[in-house]
């Protein structure tokens, strides 16, 4: 099994989404970090590898697309309860982001969507699968 799972993520100012993660609440961590990459760390086992498109055309020969005009994942989080989440959502919109979509109430499950400054959406949720309904 995996010990952690990295997220590497294109920006296009390095500088303003360590600034923007950090108003989330997430560590970023210096020592993996230089001009061109930034380490988040999103949890002990969730990282997230920031880096300019310079720096991630080094992991691949396909293009790098805009996340602003095209999806290219969705980063679903689940959190410890519905205030969680809602906290996270506010400040993601605090520090910038814009709501994607409504919030989502399941009653077994609750969600919200931002789009970061860069374009990539983020879907914090909440859920308690011993009350989903039965099929």
């Amino acid at each position: 099994m995996p010990q952690a799972a990295y997220i590497n993520l294109p920006v296009t100012d390095l500088d303003r989404a360590i600034t923007f993660f950090a108003k989330l609440g997430f560590e970023h961590n210096p020592q993996f970090t230089n001009d061109e990459a930034a380490a988040i760390v999103i949890s002990d086992h969730l990282r997230v590898m920031l880096h300019t498109h310079e720096s991630l055309t080094r992991f691949t020969r396909k293009t790098i697309v805009d996340a602003k005009q095209a999806t290219e994942v969705l980063l679903a989080l689940q959190l410890e309860s519905r205030e969680a989440v809602d906290s996270l959502f506010t400040r993601a919109i605090q520090a910038g982001a814009s709501e994607y979509r409504d919030t989502e109430d399941y009653g077994f499950m609750y969600g919200r969507t931002f789009e970061d400054l860069d374009g990539h959406l983020w879907e914090p949720f909440w859920m308690d699968p011993d009350q989903k309904p039965e099929d």
